[in-house]
This record gives structure tokens, sequence and C-alpha cells, in this order.
């Protein structure tokens, strides 16, 4: 699958169901890259892959298309140094904290390949927790903050499989067969992303108050995402559909919170106004 990173989410925009359990190979990777790069050409093409997406045979081909990318390496994969000896990429010696940038290296031990640049971070211990490992990242950009900064968005494609089951469109329990799956995808896809559209343009109005609760903004809590109030949006419209008498009804009663009543008609309006 390929998908276009807006807004800290990830929109699909092509994908292929394989009949095949396991990794998809070099050509497969290159097929489906093939179908977008005509749609999006024109701009500036940033590719992210995680470790399934990891050969130099890949980055090669990226670089001769001229674009950008950015894809994690397994810890086993060697990398040449300076002295002209071959190590392990787990062996370059990161420890939490640490981060390097190697310019112009030759990566695995396989022959008729150029050079590329590896950016590698291990972020560091954090109120007890550590992670795992570092990330080996191989890439064209020329520096490592760059590198690190296009590859973090790589987890907004990770957002964006948590949305799919958090949803309730329950993709993964789904069951279906290859043919029916794509068609499941299609009608996921389009309602993913006219969620995500409407939620940045209710954001955009200032009215997002109106639609989800309220965020306590703590340091380091994650705020609603676009989806999130996208999704919402509908609900809160149906409400509004179903119970205007009561409405109405609770304003006769309540007259000093009339003026609150007002605010949230004129927020309706705007909020019809995305459809």
């Amino acid at each position: 699958m390929v998908s276009l990173i807006y807004d800290k989410r990830a929109m699909p925009i092509y994908w292929e169901i394989l009949d095949k359990k396991g990794s998809s190979n070099l050509e497969e990777q290159k097929r489906v890259l093939e179908k977008i790069l005509t749609v999006l050409s024109g701009h500036k093409i940033v590719v992210l892959g995680d470790r399934e997406f990891c050969s130099v045979s890949l980055g090669t081909w990226l670089q001769e298309q001229s674009l950008y990318f950015c894809l994690r390496q397994k810890q086993s994969t060697n990398v040449k140094t300076k002295e002209g000896i071959y190590q392990e990429m787990r062996e370059l010696g990161l420890s939490p904290g640490t981060k390097l940038f190697l310019h112009d290296v030759n990566i695995t031990k396989e022959k008729g390949f150029g050079e590329f640049n590896l950016a590698g971070k291990w972020k560091k211990t954090y109120r007890g927790f550590q992670t795992k490992e570092p990330w080996y990242i191989l890439t064209n950009f020329g520096d490592l903050e760059t590198a690190i900064m296009a590859y973090q968005k790589r987890f907004d494609i990770e957002e964006m499989f948590r949305d799919f089951k958090s949803g309730g469109y329950s993709l993964e329990g789904s069951q279906l067969a290859p043919k029916y799956l794509s068609k499941l995808i299609i009608v996921i896809a389009i309602a993913y992303t006219s969620a995500t559209l409407q939620g940045k343009k209710i954001k955009n109005m200032g009215i997002q108050k109106y639609v989800t609760r309220p965020e306590k903004r703590y340091k380091g809590q994650r705020r609603h995402s676009s989806f999130y109030v996208g999704q919402h949006l509908y609900h809160w419209l149906q409400l509004h559909q179903m119970f205007p008498k009561n409405i109405e009804e609770l304003m006769q009663i309540s007259r000093y919170r009339l003026k609150d009543y007002i605010k949230g008609q004129r927020a309706i309006s705007l909020a019809l106004s995305t459809f």
C-alpha cells in the first residue's frame, strides 16, 4: 500500500492485494510505486519505508527516479567502514541517546551498487522507557536531522492503521477474499480521507470544541487528530437533527444560555458548509 502523509495521518492512494504470504519483492514494490509517480509528478516526493523495503536495490532505483528516500535497515545489514571492513550495523556503537551519520558508504556486501548515506539514531531513555533498538536509515538526504525528521513521519502510517481499527472499519477482522477485500479498502479509503479533510476544515474554522470533547493540553498529551474530529462531526450533526425540539425546549427553560445556543447554531451552519 502507498499512502500520502497529510496532517499527521496517512491517506491510502494505491494498493495491491498480493496472493502470497510474507514480504513483497523489489519488482512488486517498483510496480506499485510507478503507478503513483505519474499522479504525483511535479511534486517533491520522499519515499519512506520500514524494514520490508530495506533493499539497496530499491534505494538505487529510487535514486534513478530522482526521488528522496528514507528506508529503515535491519541491524544485521552490513556497512563498509572507512577502513574497508564490513561490519553489521548493530556494531556501529550506538547506545540510547546517541546518533550518527555516515556519508557515501557501501551497504551490504553485494557488488554493483553505488554509495549511500546512513543515518542512525537511538532515542534516549525517557521516564524509564527505553526503545529496544536504534534506527538505521538508508537515505540520500545530506544530513542527519533531515533524514530523521522525514523518517519520523512514517509513524503517521501506523496511526492510520490504528484509526482503521478504532474507527469501526474492522479491516483486519473482515476475513474477505482478496477480490472483495480490495473493494472494502476503497470504501474505507474514501471514508477515511473524507473524515480527515473535513476534520481539518473544522479545526481551521475554530469550532472543534463544539464537535469533540475539550482537550486538556498537558505537556506531551496527544491532541485530537483531524480524522477523530471529522468522524465525530457526523455523530454531532446527527444528534442535532434528532432532537431539535428538545433543544428548543431546553433553551426556553434556560434563557441565560441562549447566547451559547446561538453560538452553537452558528457552529452547525459552518460545519454543514464542509459537505
